[in-house]
């Protein structure tokens, strides 16, 4: 888009990997977007760390899913321990097996993400507005008007993926709900790591500090996140101080370090994703803590569940209301993250004595049976699927009962995820089966599925997000997925020859 022409259908105010995400599916999807940072270019630190299998699914139906797999380093395993005390490891794979093509733990530094969805940005034809930022935006026609860089923008709809200080949160007057951490933690890339259990996540908790250790692309290179305090009381926290802590508390080395940072952890939601045209994604509508790597996958997934909701829009397939099902869909799961996340961390981090003394008794008991008893268990499978971001449901049909397959990502059978990379509304059947007569959408049929819940004897209509909108037998199956299609939906005419793909 020229500087002469910064009329839009979206302006995508930030381009961490939440805005370059959605640049990236909108720009795929046909729309005409606008994404715009203050930064000079790409994130260089590494920051977030860990890819979830939810998250490389989505790339994979983005098409670049073996550049970031390529460029990641697996961790094929937890490694749980105490202090300095190790119990063993927990294979991913085992508990991911069926479930996913990705069924382990991708450990991928913000930074390189960042540079991939960037890259493939410019081969979709887009690019970042680098070294503008949104200064201010307001409604406008229906639309938006907005500055940016000193030129004026104007656009449909504008997503704030801004990080915590958004300024179209802040500028919408959005509450952003929620705590601050009390606790100073640090973040370290070191190199020539010793006392770590290799290719694996360790989580080591203590009697009074925690130690997470996250391996990274070369020999000995790790992420090492815990608390930090001024050890040595001259009044600053440095890295000398918490690299003390880490070998005196959990008998951790290291010999020097590319990266090292203190924050603070904040648990905090907005009280709306959307404000008419404006809506919210990523940090900018929430964060929390670090465990479980989920911050940066939540934001990648808001990313693709709204420009999906927006490219339906645009094109005349849908009705603005279909846009408030991003809210209702996402964020559920964002209050789940913070509240789940903000309990583990109390836990982890209180200085309370009772709860420092009950972490002393409780985790050398459980954690090695958690080693030689998860992996055999379902409930292996059943965590597994909740830390990769696989297991989220959302409400389709109003009064529709909880089932194991509608509102949930479609289960995956080893073949059937190809079909989403055309991003549409589909309709699938697992078994032999004809199309609904009346509804003109792609038909794809599969060996039947014994080992997942997908039923041989009922049709099921597939969002272009990959999330299953409904099920239904052959002969309901036109006047149920009718109602499941999104409100303003082009009514359709009789099926064309060779609309069925099989």
């Amino acid at each position: 888009m020229t500087d002469a022409d910064l009329d839009c259908d979206v302006l995508v105010a930030g381009a961490g990997p939440t805005g370059l995400m959605l640049a990236n599916w909108l720009l795929k999807l046909g729309v005409r977007v606008v994404i715009a940072d203050g930064k000079p270019g790409p994130t260089r630190e590494s920051r977030a760390l860990i890819v979830q299998a939810r998250s490389i699914e989505i790339y994979d139906q983005l098409g670049i899913a073996d550049r970031v797999l390529d460029a990641a380093h697996r961790a094929e395993a937890l490694a749980p321990g105490f202090g300095s005390r190790v119990f063993g490891r927990i294979p991913l794979g085992a508990l991911g097996e069926g479930l996913t093509a990705y069924p382990w733990i991708e450990v991928l530094e913000q930074s390189r993400n960042e540079e991939i969805l960037h890259d493939n940005l410019l081969a979709l034809g887009g690019s970042v507005r680098w070294g503008e930022e949104v200064t201010s935006i307001s409604p406008a026609g229906g639309g938006v008007t907005a500055a940016v860089g000193g030129r004026t923008v104007t656009a449909r709809f504008c997503v704030g993926a801004d990080g915590s200080n958004s300024i179209v949160r802040r500028s919408r007057d959005i509450a952003f709900e929620g705590v601050t951490n009390p606790h100073l933690f640090y973040v370290i890339d070191a190199i020539g790591v010793a006392g770590m259990v290799n290719d694996a996540i360790n989580v080591r908790p203590g009697t009074d500090d925690f130690l997470l250790g996250f391996p990274m692309n070369g020999r000995g290179s790790w992420r090492l996140i815990g608390l930090v305090r001024d050890n040595d009381g001259d009044g600053k926290v440095t890295e000398d101080d918490a690299r003390a802590r880490i070998r005196r508390d959990f008998a951790v080395t290291y010999s020097s370090t590319r990266w090292f940072a203190t924050y603070r952890v904040h648990h905090r939601v907005a009280a709306a994703f959307r404000d008419g045209p404006f809506f919210l994604a990523g940090d900018a509508a929430h964060v929390h803590s670090p465990v479980g790597g989920q911050g940066m996958n939540t934001g990648l997934q808001d990313a693709h569940n709204l420009a999906c909701k927006l490219a339906d829009v645009i094109h005349g397939r849908a009705d603005d209301a279909w846009l408030d099902r991003y809210e209702a869909e996402r964020r559920p799961v964002a209050r789940t993250l913070v509240s789940t996340t903000d309990r583990i961390f109390g836990l982890i981090t209180s200085q309370r004595r009772p709860v420092r003394i009950l972490r002393r008794a409780l985790v050398p008991l459980l954690a090695p049976l958690g080693v030689r008893l998860l992996p055999g268990t379902a409930g292996g499978p059943r965590l597994f699927q909740y830390v990769a971001q696989i297991r989220i449901r959302y409400p389709m049909l109003p009064g529709q009962p909880r089932d194991p397959v509608v509102g949930r990502r479609l289960p995956w059978t080893g073949e059937n995820f190809g079909a989403l990379r055309a991003t549409e509304w589909q309709i699938h059947a697992y078994g032999p089966a004809s199309p609904p007569p009346d509804l003109t959408l792609p038909f794809h049929t599969f060996p039947a599925a014994p080992r997942t819940p997908l039923h041989p004897d009922l049709l099921y209509l597939v969002r272009p997000d990959g999330f299953v909108a409904a099920a239904a037998s052959p002969a309901e199956a036109s006047d149920t997925f009718l109602r499941a299609l999104p409100s303003g939906w082009r009514k359709p005419g009789r099926r064309e020859p060779g609309a069925e793909v099989t």
